[in-house]
C-alpha cells in the first residue's frame, strides 16, 4: 500500500476516530486552526511534500511569488495590513537563504512572520547534500526563534509554539525547518485545541499603579510636552492608536511619529507636527529638543530618531511605554518606564489621567513656539516648468490620494522620505515601509501582500528607479494573482540617497551611484502584462497620476524627476535635533544658540 493510501486509512486508537495524516498535512491543519488564510511561497524539492498537501487543502490560499525574499516582504505587507501573522513556504538551500533579507526586515520592524522551510531528509543532514544548508544557524540572528522538527509527532506542537512566539510580546519572525522525510511521515491526530485568543487581546500590563500615577502627574504638569509614537503602537492595534489619539487630544500637546509609526495619530490633525528624525520636519525635531516632557509610546529611540545621543531632549523628562523590557532604557535613560502592551498601558494611563486632581498646565506659549517653527515651512514645494521636482510629484500624489484611504508602500531612499513627509495617514495599517533594515526591493512585494489582504482597496507602491529593480520580477506575481497594485516610480536615473550622501559627506565623489543602463520601464512593465506610461512634463503629471490610480488592473507610472534634487530637511550624521539643514546652504539655528 502506498503512502497516499495509508494517509487516508483510518487507524484504531486514533483520538476521535480521525484518520492518520502526514506531518505536512498536520502542519497545514495547525495553520488553519490558528486562523491563517494565505501563504506566500515558492516550491522546491525539499518542500514538495508540504506543497503536495497544500494542493488538497482548500482552506489555504497560496500566492506564488517569483523570489523567496519577495515572499517574506509580501507576508510582511499582509501582516501589517491585517494585524495577522504572515506565512511563508520555501525550499531548502538557496530557497531558505533567499528569505534571510526578508526575515531581517521583519525582525527590525517587529512584524510577525512564520517561515516554514524544507530541509533534506534527516539521514542526509550534515552531508553537504544537494540544496542542504544550515538553516537554523543562518536564520538564528534574524529570527526571534527557530527550530527543526526532528520527530514527525512534534510538528504540530512546534508550529503552535512558532505562531505564539511570532505574535507574542514584541512581534517578529520565526522559522521552522521541516526535513523532507518528516513531512512525509504519518502521524496521529493531535489533541484538539480551541481557537486561541489573539495575543493582542490578552492583557499585558507589567507596570505598577504608582508608575502610572507618576506618569499622569508628569503629563498634566508639563508645560512643553511632546507625544512620540512608533511602530510598536501600530503593532498593538487600532484600539491602542485610538487611546493614544484621545490622550494626545485631551492634553492638547504636539504629537510626532517615527517613520514606522505614521498613521498611529491622524496625519491631518493640527496637533500632528510631522515625522521625527533625520528627515523629519523642523517643527517635530525642535519640539523634541525644547520639550520638558517626552512621552514615547512603542518606539526604540533608534539612531535615525535621536541624532547625537548626548544632546537628545536635554531638558526633558521621559516616559517610555513599550511591550519589550529590553528596549526601555537601553539607549536613553527614562524617568518613568511603563512595561506592557501599548494598548493596555494607554488604557490604564487614560483612566489615571481622568482622575488626576490637578488642572493641566497651559500650553498656549508652547504652541506659539511650535507654530513659529512650523511657519518656516520646511516642506515648501518649488516647481519648475521643464522638469518634475520630486517634492512636486509627492504633493500631486497627495492630492490624488485625498479621501481615498489608500494603502501606500515604499522602497528605500529619497522617495521613501519624501513619501513619509508629504503623504498624511489618518489611521494605522495604511503605511508600509522598511524602517530598521532599510531594504531596497521591499515596496512592490509588500504592496502585493497588502492587496492580497484587501482586494478592494487602492494600494500604491512609491519606488525609485534603483529600488524597483531589486524585485522587479514580482510584476509577474501581480498579474498571476490579479492584484491591481499601482507603482509610481520617482526616476532620477541614480541611487538618489547614496548620491546625496556622497555630495554632502564625501566631497561630491559620486562613486558608482549612477545607473547607466536603466531599462525602458514602460516596455518592461507592458511585457509583464501591466498598463504603463512615462511622464516627463510637470503639466501632464496630475492627469497621468489620475489615469494610474483609476486603472482597473496593475499600472506602472514611470515619472522622470530632477536628477540632483536632495531630500531636506535633514539632520546631518552626528548632529542633534536642533541642528537641521533646510537645504544645501541653510542650517536652521535656534535663537541664542
Amino acid at each position: 500500500m502506498n503512502e497516499s493510501a495509508l494517509a487516508a486509512t483510518p487507524t484504531s486508537g486514533v483520538p476521535h476516530g480521525l484518520p492518520r495524516r502526514t506531518a505536512a498535512q498536520r502542519v497545514l491543519d495547525t495553520l488553519v486552526e490558528a486562523g491563517v488564510e494565505v501563504v506566500f511561497g515558492y516550491p522546491g524539492g525539499a518542500v514538495l511534500p508540504l506543497y503536495d498537501a497544500l494542493h488538497a487543502e482548500p482552506r489555504l490560499r497560496h500566492v506564488l511569488v517569483r523570489h523567496e525574499q519577495a515572499a517574506v516582504h509580501a507576508a510582511e505587507g499582509y501582516a501589517r495590513v491585517t494585524g495577522k501573522i504572515g506565512v511563508v513556504f520555501a525550499t531548502s538551500g538557496p530557497g531558505m537563504t533567499n528569505t534571510v533579507t526578508g526575515l531581517l526586515d521583519a525582525l527590525c520592524d517587529s512584524i510577525p512572520v512564520l517561515c516554514v522551510v524544507g530541509q533534506v531528509a534527516r539521514p542526509l543532514i550534515g552531508t553537504q547534500a544537494f540544496q542542504e544548508c544550515d538553516a537554523l544557524g543562518i536564520s538564528r540572528p534574524v529570527t526571534k526563534w527557530n527550530a527543526r522538527v526532528e520527530q514527525p509527532e512534534d510538528a504540530v506542537s512546534i508550529v503552535r509554539k512558532a505562531l505564539a512566539t511570532a505574535t507574542g510580546g514584541r512581534p517578529g519572525p520565526v522559522l521552522v525547518e521541516l526535513p523532507k522525510d518528516v513531512q512525509q511521515s504519518l502521524v496521529d491526530a493531535p489533541a484538539p485545541r480551541p481557537q486561541p485568543e489573539s495575543p493582542r487581546k490578552v492583557t499585558s500590563l507589567a507596570c505598577s499603579p504608582f508608575a502610572l500615577k507618576e506618569a499622569a502627574e508628569l503629563i498634566r504638569s508639563a508645560r512643553r510636552p511632546v507625544f512620540y509614537g512608533g511602530g510598536g503602537l501600530i503593532n498593538s492595534g487600532a484600539d491602542a492608536c485610538a487611546a493614544f489619539t484621545r490622550i494626545v487630544r485631551d492634553r492638547g500637546a504636539p504629537c510626532t511619529l517615527t517613520l514606522m509609526g505614521l498613521g498611529a495619530f491622524p496625519g491631518s490633525d493640527p496637533q500632528f507636527v510631522g515625522m521625527l528624525g533625520m528627515h523629519g520636519t523642523l517643527e517635530a525635531n525642535l519640539a523634541m529638543h525644547e520639550a520638558d516632557l517626552v512621552v514615547c509610546v512603542g518606539a526604540r529611540f533608534d539612531d535615525r530618531v535621536t541624532g547625537r545621543l548626548k544632546d537628545f531632549c536635554p531638558t526633558a523628562r521621559k516616559i517610555h511605554i513599550d511591550v519589550d523590557p529590553s528596549s526601555v532604557g537601553r539607549l536613553v535613560p527614562v524617568d518613568v518606564p511603563l512595561i506592557g502592551d501599548c494598548g493596555d498601558v494607554l488604557t490604564a494611563l487614560e483612566r489615571e489621567l481622568a482622575v488626576c486632581p490637578e488642572p493641566a498646565a497651559d500650553l498656549a506659549g508652547w504652541w506659539r513656539l511650535v507654530e513659529s517653527w512650523r511657519a518656516v515651512d520646511c516642506l515648501k514645494v518649488e516647481t519648475l516648468d521643464d522638469v518634475i521636482v520630486p517634492r512636486h510629484l509627492l504633493r500631486e500624489l497627495r492630492s490624488a490620494l485625498a479621501g481615498r484611504d489608500a494603502i501606500v508602500s515604499t522602497d528605500v531612499g529619497q522617495h521613501q522620505m519624501w513619501a513619509a513627509q508629504f503623504l498624511p495617514f489618518d489611521r494605522p495599517h495604511r503605511w508600509l515601509t522598511s524602517g530598521g533594515a532599510g531594504t531596497m526591493g521591499y515596496g512592490l512585494p509588500a504592496a502585493i501582500g497588502a492587496q492580497t489582504a484587501e482586494p478592494e482597496s487602492l494600494v500604491v507602491c512609491v519606488s525609485g528607479d534603483a529600488s524597483i529593480l531589486m524585485n522587479l520580477q514580482e510584476l509577474s506575481t501581480a498579474i498571476q494573482h490579479r492584484t491591481p497594485v499601482k507603482v509610481v516610480v520617482s526616476n532620477n536615473g541614480c541611487m538618489g540617497m547614496v548620491r546625496q550622501w556622497q555630495e554632502l559627506h564625501y566631497d561630491g565623489r559620486r562613486s558608482h551611484s549612477w545607473t547607466e543602463a536603466l531599462p525602458d520601464f514602460v516596455a518592461v512593465a507592458r511585457g509583464f502584462g501591466w498598463q504603463a506610461e512615462r511622464v516627463t512634463d510637470p503639466k501632464e503629471l496630475p492627469a497621468a497620476l489620475a489615469r494610474c490610480l483609476a486603472a482597473e488592473g496593475p499600472f506602472f507610472l514611470d515619472v522622470a524627476v530632477a536628477q540632483t534634487a536632495n531630500c531636506f530637511p535633514m539632520i546631518p550624521a552626528g548632529a542633534a535635533h536642533h541642528e537641521v539643514m533646510l537645504d544645501e546652504h541653510t542650517m536652521y539655528r535656534l535663537p541664542g544658540a
